[in-house]
């Protein structure tokens, strides 16, 4: 079976999409988003609760938008730039694996960037 590449495009738009759907969505459902804003406010960030539901709001809304193929430039910039944090914060020091040979590792915010990189230089010029 052979799909275009518009149609390729499209599903790892969406799939991305769904992946960070459910970060968020398991943070809220979970309860925790509060501790993450602790977890900022340890690091020394203004507001830390209010970004922590900001980034769990943004991914499960804009995660939904960017599915849709709404808003898809700047959403890919926004969850770059999560993840290019979460690297610098967390993942980047853990190494590269995330199992296996590591634990917690970059590799999988390397992947995801990727995607978002692709699925950005190849969205619609009308759609962002």
């Amino acid at each position: 079976m052979t799909i275009s590449p518009a149609t390729g495009l499209a599903l790892l738009r969406a799939g991305i999409a769904a992946v960070l759907i459910a970060h968020g969505v398991a943070r809220a459902w979970l309860g925790i988003v509060d501790d993450f804003g602790v977890v900022f406010g340890q690091w020394g960030f203004p507001a830390g609760f209010a970004l922590a539901w900001t980034i769990t709001i943004v991914e499960i809304a804009g995660g939904a938008l960017l599915a849709a193929g709404m808003f898809v430039v700047p959403l890919c910039a926004w969850f770059a730039f999560q993840l290019l944090m979460g690297i610098y914060l967390i993942h980047g020091r853990a190494g590269w694996f995330v199992v296996g040979a590591g634990r917690n590792g970059m590799e999988f915010s390397v992947v995801l960037l990727l995607c978002l990189l692709v699925i950005a230089l190849t969205a619609p010029r009308s759609r962002h």
